[in-house]
């Protein structure tokens, strides 16, 4: 089939992942793949190989492929990465902070929470003082884009305090990474944590690792699960060039890969983060202009997805102002603070200033509310 033979998609997805990918993505998985051929194989390691390109220029790091949702990837690295006797601080201001603490207690791993609240990032002056109190924190984990608002965490200012004390860092940068600008060795993160479909615009099926190969050494044999243990996983991969241990999902491998060579053809990830940047500005103004306010001041707000205040009017009903904007080919979030009444439009994916030019009318024909009055 040729690419422009597919049918268009029905909606827009203006979420934080899935999200909208191109034609050139989708029509990658019309091949069916063997998980033993050298020439998936070689798919595999060059994938492994662009990672690490896009997280650092320096020698020494690795990465690895893991199974299942962005989640899984998250829970590979905490349950390898924490020895028996070890101790994880998760620096929290969203779900997915608190998904981490989750994680933690589900596999007994003694857990101290940082909460600085849905609204404001950590507080470093906190950490720093319960660094120097609690010697027994081996870890620190902490989310770099909390999608629950749009929140841009400092994970640069909390590397300093972190390498201060000497603790192992591990920086979740599910929605962020091939986004946003990532410089992982300047960053001093010994894991990073993303998925096959967020910033580089592939599909759900696997997320992935990026390690420093002398940390992740350490972890052999501390694994909590068998189909989570990233060192093994990677120990595999290490030997058998590009094999994974279980059955890989091999379409969605075949979907990255062209993923992959997409971002380096739209001018990799600055490229891709001045497109996100600017239709996260366009939609700002717009909504702005159509009487919606932001819940996060901009120093705070991340380019990957923007919360607004739900309106105050009594007529307003979110499932009703969803329908009337997904008729006009948009699907967006409900919100996830759980103090506030809000909504999320995210601006990540194949999309640019037209779909977001085409969203606001969407929105502004959505305002039923406002025409009534």
């Amino acid at each position: 089939m040729n690419i422009d033979d597919l049918p268009d998609n029905p909606y827009i997805l203006l979420t934080p992942g899935p999200l909208s990918t191109t034609k050139g993505v989708k029509a990658a998985m019309l091949r069916d793949w063997c998980t033993w051929d050298e020439d998936y194989n070689r798919i595999v390691d060059a994938i492994r190989q662009q990672l690490v390109s896009l997280a650092t220029p320096a020698d020494g790091y690795t990465s690895v492929l893991m199974q299942g949702s962005g989640t899984f990837a998250v829970e590979s690295v905490i349950g390898t990465a924490v020895p028996a006797d070890g101790k994880l601080l998760v620096l929290t201001n969203g779900a997915y902070g608190q998904r981490m603490i989750e994680i933690a207690n589900r596999l007994r791993i003694p857990v101290i929470v940082q909460d600085s609240g849905e609204l404001a990032p950590p507080d470093l002056t906190r950490l720093r003082d319960i660094l120097q109190d609690d010697k027994a924190i081996s870890h620190v984990a902490v989310v770099h884009c909390e999608t629950t608002t749009g929140m841009l965490n400092p994970v640069e200012q909390i590397v300093e305090i972190v390498t201060y004390f000497e603790r192992v860092y591990i920086v979740d940068a599910m929605s962020s990474f091939g986004g946003i600008p990532i410089q992982m060795s300047d960053l001093g993160a010994d894991f990073l944590i993303s998925s096959a479909n967020k910033c580089i615009q592939g599909v759900p099926g696997f997320g992935f690792a990026v390690a420093r190969c002398e940390e992740l050494e350490r972890t052999r044999g501390r694994a909590r699960s068998l189909s989570l243990d990233l060192y093994d996983q990677w120990e595999t991969m290490e030997k058998y060039s590009g094999k994974w241990r279980f059955t890989s999902p091999t379409h969605v491998v075949r979907a990255f890969a062209e993923a992959l060579r997409e971002l380096d053809l739209e001018g990799g990830v600055e490229a891709r983060h001045a497109r996100y940047r600017e239709n996260q500005r366009l939609l700002v103004e717009g909504m702005q202009e159509l009487g919606f306010h932001c819940r996060l001041p901009q120093e705070y707000q991340s380019p990957i997805i923007t919360s607004f205040y739900s309106p105050e009017h009594p007529a307003y009903d979110f499932k009703r102002f969803y329908a009337e904007i997904k008729s006009w080919g948009f699907l967006i979030y409900p919100g996830k603070v759980t103090s506030l009444d809000s909504f999320r439009i995210g601006t990540i994916g194949d999309i640019g200033s037209k779909h977001i030019e085409r969203l606001l009318k969407a929105v502004q024909e959505a305002m039923y509310w406002a025409k009534a009055a």
